[in-house]
């Protein structure tokens, strides 16, 4: 469904009391959206947890460009209430924590101390309307920028609420932005000749093409495609405009380690290319991509994508845009006769969820997505100037107070702080990235959130 709905989405059991004896309200400081560009960090107590709900501590969020489009959208967005004014939300949405305390109907499922990451888009069915409510767009009480949150029965019947087994917290929040990369690929399709059956995924074996791909979702991107082991391309070309994103790309993930698993893959600026098409297509012997991947909601993009690709390629336009009547011009004449489609993917879901979850725990580090490091105190200004910021991933502690600070700082910081020196050396141990070693010492010596 499309449109806006509004039932079923105010997360206000009252205060004290609760079921099953549950314990009373624990208090709480959150960063609370009351309207267009109106977030606020506030302190507030929780209601004591029902039978059917969590309380869960919150140990980190990964700022998303979602979170700055509801922000600044307030209640014209799909998924913030109408009554937003009134009763305030929490923001954040890729989110990692550990279990505080269980309501008594799902103690078969769900103990204190359980780490776990978050699947946000908990769509249903309520009667004829479909409700799109979401954890950091709808709720009261749930949302990734928060120090404590009760996690509500809508999140646990629709199975979102998952364990999470690996090292450290950061891998867990940043599984829902790689889910979405995963959903994207396996949304992927192609045909069968002669028939109406549809291959879901990649091209085994084939070529792909990221398209303005080495922002942080096109780095997660490439980061999957090398990772996983049930299939791969033989070639994938990374473009950009940026060489400096480009050479960073190149040295989180080197054409070397591409090439040990059976990958040719090559970073390519497209910027002072006279046909960066024909150059593309040119790599390929002319027999252009069977599978291509837009990372900007950008019009000469998607046209070069559309471009790009071969009999039976498919375009993923993965960007989202904020324009709602962004075109582009797509070539019909392939569509009828080279039976090139396309696809548009917005989030993974829980299988996704799972599968990015469960390649985090085998030891896929999602640290190359990170760029800057903060505090609760940071969300607020970081997430209404979100687009402005360069880099990638924004990753918040929330029970730290600390300004937004790029990784890249930490060494010069460090002449005057202590904890920054720290940081220094560990994230420089880690070919400058930041680390599960790096994530535990700032938990113990950063400032806490006053």
């Amino acid at each position: 469904m499309n449109e806006k709905n509004n039932n079923a989405v105010t997360q206000n059991p009252p205060l004290g009391g609760g079921l099953g004896g549950v314990s009373g309200g624990a208090m709480t400081r959150a960063v609370r959206l009351y309207g267009k560009k109106d977030l606020r960090l506030e302190e507030f107590e929780l209601p004591a947890i029902t039978a059917d709900e969590i309380l869960a501590k919150v140990v980190c969020d990964s700022l998303c460009m979602s979170s700055y489009k509801a922000a600044t959208q307030g209640p014209d967005h799909k998924r913030i209430p109408n009554d937003v004014d009134e009763n305030p939300i929490i923001i954040g949405h890729e989110f990692a924590g550990e279990i505080i305390e269980v309501g008594e109907n799902w103690q078969h499922k769900f103990k204190p101390g359980m780490k776990y990451s978050i699947q946000p888009a908990i769509y249903y069915e309520d009667g004829p309307v479909g409700v799109l409510s979401a954890p950091g767009y709808s709720y009261q009480y749930i949302g990734g920028d928060a120090t404590y949150v009760i996690i509500p029965k809508d999140v646990l019947v629709q199975d979102c609420l998952l364990a999470y087994e690996g090292p450290g917290y950061y891998p867990a929040s940043l599984a829902e932005p790689l889910s979405c990369v995963i959903g994207a690929m396996h949304a992927n399709y192609h045909t069968t000749p002669g028939s109406y059956i549809h291959k879901m995924e990649i091209v085994d074996g084939g070529k792909i093409a990221i398209l303005a791909g080495v922002g942080p979702m096109g780095l997660a991107a490439i980061n999957y495609v090398i990772k996983r082991d049930d299939r791969k391309p033989s070639l994938c070309v990374v473009t950009d405009i940026d060489q400096t994103r480009l050479d960073r790309a190149a040295e989180i993930y080197p054409v070397e380690l591409a090439k040990s698993k059976g990958i040719e893959l090559v970073y390519l600026n497209t910027k002072g290319l006279e046909n960066p098409v024909k150059t593309m297509r040119d790599m390929t012997g002319d027999y252009g991509y069977d599978d291509v991947f837009v990372f900007a909601p950008v019009a000469p993009v998607i046209e070069q994508g559309d471009a790009l690709l071969a009999f039976d390629g498919c375009l993923n336009f993965f960007a989202g845009p904020s324009d709602p009547k962004l075109q582009a011009k797509m070539n019909f004449y392939n569509v009828h006769y080279a039976y090139t489609h396309i696809v548009g993917t917005s989030g993974g879901n829980t299988d996704d969820m799972k599968e990015s979850l469960e390649i985090m725990a085998k030891g896929l580090d999602p640290a190359g997505l990170v760029t800057h490091i903060g505090g609760l105190n940071a969300v607020a200004d970081a997430t209404l100037h979100l687009p402005k910021i360069p880099g990638g991933k924004k990753l918040i502690y929330t029970h730290i107070e600390m300004p937004l600070t790029p990784i890249a700082d930490f060494a010069e910081l460090g002449r005057n702080k202590q904890v920054f020196a720290k940081l220094a050396e560990l994230v420089a141990a880690n070919k400058g990235l930041w680390s599960v070693e790096a994530e535990a010492y700032l938990m113990a010596n950063a400032d806490k959130i006053s």
